[in-house]
């Protein structure tokens, strides 16, 4: 049966399109899709669409683009349009996924049953940008979809749901994001399919203690460490896989590193010194233990397992990874 609930939707990545494709798989009327104006991408730099509009216009949706949504901000005539279009583009709510933009106060009050956001954590925990990263990062045992009634605020909302997800050991933000993604478009059909029965749909508010903030990745935090322990070493490295990716300086060169475990160690190895090299992978010193690393990239170069990097590019043990901070090319 055609639901009769519609619904603005507002986001830009994969994780917003699985939402996306979730409600309009489930019947729901879908009048205007909000997405991030298109981004150069890919080795030519040519502008590419978000894979919330592909899917939009895949699918026969209307779709809006506008940089702002701030009548005060750089885009004040981009602002004040997609605004108008809002107001004029009959709806019942509208629903947010890592959109990427500040919703004011004056967006987030359109929709007559008010606007819900998809966000990738346990609120309060992990409010902002990067919230899947920074669990990883963190070495938390969960993390989980938040459905939330957004407010002008930083993701401060009050709850209506959860749902929570186990982070098993060999998790990276790539496979983590995929059950994510679909767990968060499971609950927001869930609850639109209540919000459509019911009229309203019950919310708590966040407990103040326990929240955290999940700032964006930032290209330089992927350099590593090696004077930190190795155990925080190897979750950074699952946390920025597949962006920006972790990465060493081994005598002038960037070598990303894909997939590392930690290994005890003993002697009195500097960090950054390659203690081990052979296929089961090359184990460096750190500030406390040892990292195996077992899957490494040189530049312009694929992933590779330890046996096959080394068959091409040799490491050997006593060479030393640099232990100051050095961007890699962009």
């Amino acid at each position: 049966m055609t639901q009769s609930l519609r619904v603005v939707f507002a986001g830009t990545p994969e994780f917003a399109a699985a939402a996306l494709a979730a409600i309009h798989a489930a019947g729901f009327q879908v009048p205007l899709v909000l997405t991030q104006p298109d981004r150069p991408a890919g080795r030519g730099m040519k502008l590419a669409a978000s894979p919330v509009k592909r899917f939009a216009v895949e699918h026969g949706l209307p779709v809006a683009q506008p940089s702002s949504l701030r009548r005060h901000g750089k885009y004040p005539e981009e602002a004040a349009a997609a605004i108008e279009r809002l107001k004029t583009t009959p709806h019942d709510v509208m629903v947010v996924a890592a959109y990427g933009l500040i919703l004011p106060q004056e967006v987030l009050d359109i929709a007559p049953l008010g606007a819900i956001n998809i966000h990738g954590s346990l609120l309060p925990r992990w409010r902002g940008a990067a919230p899947i990263h920074r669990a990883l990062e963190a070495g938390d045992a969960e993390t989980g979809i938040t459905l939330m009634q957004m407010d002008a605020g930083l993701d401060t909302g009050a709850m209506i749901r959860e749902g929570r997800i186990t982070i098993a050991p060999m998790d990276t933000t790539a496979t983590l994001h995929e059950r994510m993604a679909e767990l968060g478009a499971d609950l927001i059909v869930e609850a639109l399919r209540d919000l459509e029965r019911d009229g309203a749909l019950p919310a708590t508010p966040q407990p103040q203690d326990g929240a955290t903030y999940a700032e964006k990745i930032a290209k330089h935090e992927a350099a590593l460490d090696w004077r930190r322990p190795a155990s925080i070493l190897a979750r950074q490295i699952r946390a920025f896989d597949p962006f920006p990716g972790a990465f060493g300086t081994l005598e002038g060169v960037v070598v990303k590193i894909w997939a590392a475990e930690p290994v005890e160690l003993t002697g009195d190895a500097h960090p950054g010194v390659i203690v081990q090299s052979d296929a089961q992978g090359v184990v460096v010193a750190c500030g406390q233990g040892g990292l195996r690393l077992t899957q490494l990239q040189k530049p312009g170069g694929k992933r590779l397992s330890a046996r096959e990097f080394l068959a091409g590019s040799p490491i050997v043990k006593g060479q030393r990874f640099e232990l100051r901070e050095v961007a890699p090319e962009a």
